[in-house]
């Protein structure tokens, strides 16, 4: 059974599970209260960053428009442009065996495509959640589900993978921004 996080906490994944090699991060959401005419396009992407808490280089910014890290540490598995139907949205893969040792954490994010023009917001957004699995047995490990707490907000990040002490943990962060994928570029030092 999956263990279940509330924002804010921390487990081990590779502590009492040190087999653990490869990880699929599951991204999922609903839409509601919206009749603007425009589809909700919510994009899931990957931050692999360094000690000081951003990118290396800009080739460690996964998303759609670069579906895969140089490394093959990481692999987005493809945009779905209306995240229409049931379970996983979009999917993230992870390879714990070949992240770069320059990387320190992995951080999870979804933003809405296009939302000032479409005056979309996170507001409009329920049953959001991020969840990690164990790829190679299909288990479910951990959920965080997001909860109703945002308004305003464009993009989120989700939550994180993280180096401590030779093992790897999740932190459910679930931290709204505003400015979308181009403001939490910038925050994370992508040249956009």
């Amino acid at each position: 059974m999956a263990i279940s996080l509330q924002k804010g906490q921390k487990v081990d994944l590779t502590k009492g599970n040190p087999s653990l090699k490869k990880l699929l991060i599951g991204l999922g959401w609903d839409t509601n209260k919206y009749d603007g005419g425009y589809d909700f396009d919510l994009d899931a992407a990957a931050f692999l960053l360094g000690a000081s808490g951003k990118v290396n280089s800009d080739d460690d910014f996964v998303f759609y428009n670069n579906l895969k890290h140089k490394s093959g540490a990481v692999e987005h598995m493809g945009d779905n442009l209306t995240g229409a139907g049931e379970g996983d949205d979009e999917e993230i893969k992870v390879d714990l065996s070949k992240v770069p040792a320059n990387v320190e954490k992995i951080d999870f994010t979804v933003t809405i495509y296009d939302a000032d023009t479409r005056k979309q917001k996170f507001g409009q957004v329920e049953n959001a959640y991020i969840r990690v699995v164990d790829d190679e047995t299909g288990r479910e490990l951990i959920r965080y589900d997001l909860g109703e707490d945002f308004s305003i907000e464009t993009a989120v990040v989700v939550g994180e993978i993280y180096r401590n002490k030779g093992e790897w943990k999740f932190n459910a962060i679930g931290s709204g921004w505003s400015g979308g994928l181009a403001a939490l570029g910038r925050n994370y030092g992508v040249n956009v």
